[in-house]
């Protein structure tokens, strides 16, 4: 290899932070691209990068592919256009070894080969001598809130911390004189350590590379610390460089303790050079076979979605609807929009960001910190207070303070907990909700009041303007009704659902609740702008912007649990005498859909049998929230694939197994794509980041992913870890994508295509998801019902392969006996 002639540290940082992980603390699980660093390259190149240079199975093994070939989940029609759209020059060759000729490989990886010599040349293993001392240090400096007592010192940052608890203690983290003298004396800096263990310049970059992805998990966490420290609640000031350094301190004195000071820099035991990490990656044979079977696998399902849309023809009714209900674009609520429209064929259903456009912190009653609800990228520049606030969270005594005492801790011990031990053994067999169960409907109290209005331009400390302005308001519910389509025709009630997810054992909680509320229940959002829509100044503005609500409407907030399938109401009490009455018959509605919907779920779950009544059925998936023997409290968004952009009517009449997000649009009440644009803008990286987890975390669930969550173990409430000395664990664990069908995300937007190709190169950041083919894309020309697929630079024309989807009347029958995905259906109109 080549060496380098010098070795800059603040640029191999950067890659390195580039690189590494870029996980949130658990309070802030947000879905995001597990492979974001590789973004900037055509996904399959991507993905053979990252094959080569990191070892990360991107695809499933020949095996699982051929299983799904001879199922038919891979169309042999479609297998033969990729392979033709490949260019191979002997297509028959090529499909004998993609269906039975090649054999799975599996090489050594480009990352951990240098440092590999130390077991091989020194006959030391580093990483298990250095590993849980660092660990330990890392994790109780970070702590938020588990262990008893606080790292003695941390307000001055993690390496001074070492350094003065290093000067006071009695006790050292080290063994050898010659580090205690460094750290203590402060004679050391991040090039000087490297000259020590690895020696030789050239080689430094690749040592940092190699050292840090052996913990890849607690690497990555600190470096979205460093660059975000509101991640935390209680502050840490801490830098890779810090970490690093006390890596290669750590490294020195097991090297020191094991031969003394007699042995030798890595780089000058080399006999033969390790290459270069990133050198140019060429794809092997067995990883093109393997792209041929993925683009075979998306395209038999893509196919047969297109097939299905290309075949309806909107209907557009003019009776009235009898309620309107706003639901986040989810996928989740996929289905449950489906049983609302079943069950009162006169409503109407849209679905949105489950933000609901409104962006801004909420500080609930007695919170000493404000919490994000909004998408992870926004930085609101509103307040929303809650005050007023009736209820009090129960809690358990011995999860106080009062345990932490010496003798009161001892005495808690010995009274309080066996009755805490006794509740352990009787919540296992008959699991019920407790203080310890996440619940969405706690999020906010239900009857406090919110500052939603300001008055008096009244701002926080910190320069945070408390609730909007009517103008500000205006905006806002201007700019949701026109992004959906909802600009006339206004029912009675109009219901913005928000949604949340309760659970009593998920470590990953915050991940199952809104994406577009950076992880927390909608609840707040969905009150927010009801009391927007409900402003008699806000609709006065709104008129002279050509929208007309009429008096009798009134906006309802609610919560939809997607775990429990339950949903709860807010501000009833704003009602007019007529619309309460109406909101019952609504409510009933909702409650049959909910129960219809936890039957369809249950088929999923082994353990409950889904042949029972709906509201039976719903009783057992209800009780799978409080189970402490239950990792799967729901399957969150395990199988999603679509995202259409579009008119209802343009999806209502297809089955979609409850694998799209649904994002309502109208292109003709947005002919130039204006609002368009703002809506790319969230799908491209929320809902592709979603799926592209997922994605990874299936394909490779031991390095993307987090392994089985059985084992987890949390480590100061930032992440989650096996057993008490291991790696963070990073991406998603098994129970959340076990079902989970590795297909990439497409967009289909019911538009013309020069419209949606003008839209998306109007933003660099969006036109990347499609261009580089991370995300998939397809426009519907809305009048014609042709189809156009993106190809990176244009739209081409496509047609189907299958024929029109079977329609069918009802399928329950063949939900429940089916674990599995079921195929594309059309549902009878009537």
């Amino acid at each position: 290899m080549a060496q380098t002639l010098h070795f800059n540290v603040n640029e191999t940082l950067h890659a390195l932070k580039h690189y590494l992980p870029a996980q949130a603390p658990l309070k802030d699980f947000i879905h995001h691209n597990t492979l974001h660093s590789f973004q900037e390259s055509r996904f399959e190149n991507a993905l053979a990068k990252a094959n080569e240079i990191f070892g990360y199975k991107v695809y499933l093994t020949l095996a699982e592919y051929r299983s799904f070939y001879h199922c038919g989940k891979i169309s042999d029609v479609i297998l033969d256009r990729v392979i033709a759209a490949n260019g191979a020059n002997d297509p028959v060759g090529m499909k004998y070894d993609l269906l039975r000729g090649a054999k799975e490989e599996s090489g050594e990886p480009r990352i951990g080969r240098l440092r590999a010599n130390w077991k091989s040349l020194y006959k030391i293993d580093l990483d298990t001598l250095v590993h849980p001392i660092l660990f330990r240090i890392v994790g109780s400096y970070l702590d938020q809130g588990i262990s008893i007592w606080n790292f003695p010192i941390h307000e001055s940052g993690f390496l001074s911390s070492i350094i003065e608890l290093e000067r006071n203690s009695l006790v050292s983290f080290f063994k050898t004189e010659r580090v205690k003298d460094l750290l203590l004396t402060k004679d050391f800096d991040l090039q000087g350590l490297l000259k020590v263990v690895v020696g030789t310049p050239g080689l430094c970059e690749i040592y940092l590379f190699d050292q840090q992805f052996a913990h890849p998990g607690w690497s990555g966490m600190v470096a979205v610390l460093e660059d975000r420290p509101d991640s935390l609640v209680d502050k840490r000031k801490i830098t890779l460089e810090e970490v690093i350094i006390l890596e290669l301190l750590l490294e020195i004195d097991a090297l020191d303790d094991h031969f003394g000071n007699i042995w030798a820099p890595l780089g000058v035991r080399l006999e033969t050079q390790p290459e270069q990490l990133f050198r140019e990656v060429i794809p092997s044979d067995h990883i093109r076979l393997k792209q041929i079977w993925q683009e075979a696998f998306e395209w038999t399902y893509y196919d047969e979605v297109l097939s299905g849309i290309r075949s309806i023809e909107p209907e557009t009714s003019l009776k009235m609807d009898s309620f309107q209900a706003l639901f986040c674009i989810d996928d989740r609520e996929c289905s449950i929009r489906r049983y609302v429209e079943q069950k009162d064929t006169l409503c109407r259903t849209f679905g949105t960001a489950g933000f609901f456009g409104v962006e801004f912190y909420y500080q609930p009653e007695g919170g000493k910190f404000y919490t994000k609800v909004c998408p992870a990228p926004v930085t609101p520049k509103h307040l929303i207070r809650e005050v007023e606030n009736c209820d009090r969270r129960k809690k358990d005594f011995h999860f106080g303070k009062h345990s932490h005492g010496l003798l009161s801790g001892w005495l808690l011990t010995h009274t309080l907990g066996f009755w805490s031990a006794l509740k352990l053994f009787l919540t296992v067999f008959r699991p019920m909700q407790n203080e310890a169960s996440v619940s969405s409907f706690r999020h906010m109290d239900p009857n406090s009041n919110l500052t939603i209005e300001n008055r008096n331009g009244e701002k926080t400390e910190d320069g945070l303007q408390i609730g909007y302005t009517v103008e500000e308001m205006t905006d806002r519910l201007e700019a949701l009704l026109r992004s959906i389509g909802l600009i006339d025709n206004f029912a009675p009630l109009i219901y913005a659902v928000g949604h949340g997810s309760s659970s009593v054992n998920n470590t990953h909680y915050a991940g199952y609740d809104c994406g577009a509320c950076s992880g927390r229940p909608g609840s707040v959002n969905a009150r927010v702008i009801c009391h927007i829509g409900n402003h008699t100044e806000v609709r006065k503005l709104l008129s002279e912007r050509g929208i007309q609500i009429p008096q009798e409407t009134q906006f309802v907030g609610a919560l939809h649990d997607t775990s429990r399938d339950e949903i709860m109401y807010f501000d009833l009490k704003l009602l007019s005498a007529v619309n309460s009455k109406n909101h019952h018959s609504v409510d009933k509605t909702f409650q049959k859909a909910l129960s219809m919907n936890a039957r369809e779920r249950s088929r999923r779950f082994m353990s409950v049998n889904s042949l029972g009544s709906p509201e039976k059925v719903h009783e057992k998936v209800k009780l799978r929230t409080v189970s402490l023997f239950e990792p799967r409290p729901e399957l969150n968004h395990a199988t999603n694939s679509l995202c259409i952009v579009g008119r209802r009517e343009f999806s209502k009449r297809i089955f979609l197994d409850r694998r799209s997000f649904l994002n309502s649009y109208d292109p003709f009440t947005d002919p130039e794509g204006k609002y368009l644009l703002g809506i790319l803008n969230a799908v491209a990286p929320v809902c592709g980041g979603i799926n592209l987890e997922y994605f990874f975390s299936r394909m490779d669930n031991q390095k993307l992913g987090a392994g089985t969550k059985l084992p987890h173990n949390v480590m100061g409430l930032i992440g989650v870890a096996n057993g008490i000395d291991g790696d963070l664990r990073t991406g998603l664990p098994s129970q959340m994508i076990e079902v989970h069908d590795p297909i990439r995300l497409m967009v289909i937007v019911e538009h013309f295509p020069d419209v949606v190709l003008d839209t998306i190169r109007k933003n660099p950041l969006t036109f990347e998801w499609f261009s580089n083919d991370w995300v998939k894309l397809c426009a519907v020309n809305p009048v014609t019902r042709d189809l156009f697929v993106f190809n990176g630079c244009e739209f081409e024309g496509y047609v189907p392969h299958h024929k029109t989807p079977p329609t069918v009347n009802d399928l329950s029958s063949m939900i429940f006996r089916e674990h599995d995905n079921i195929p594309v259906y059309l549902l009878n109109a009537h």
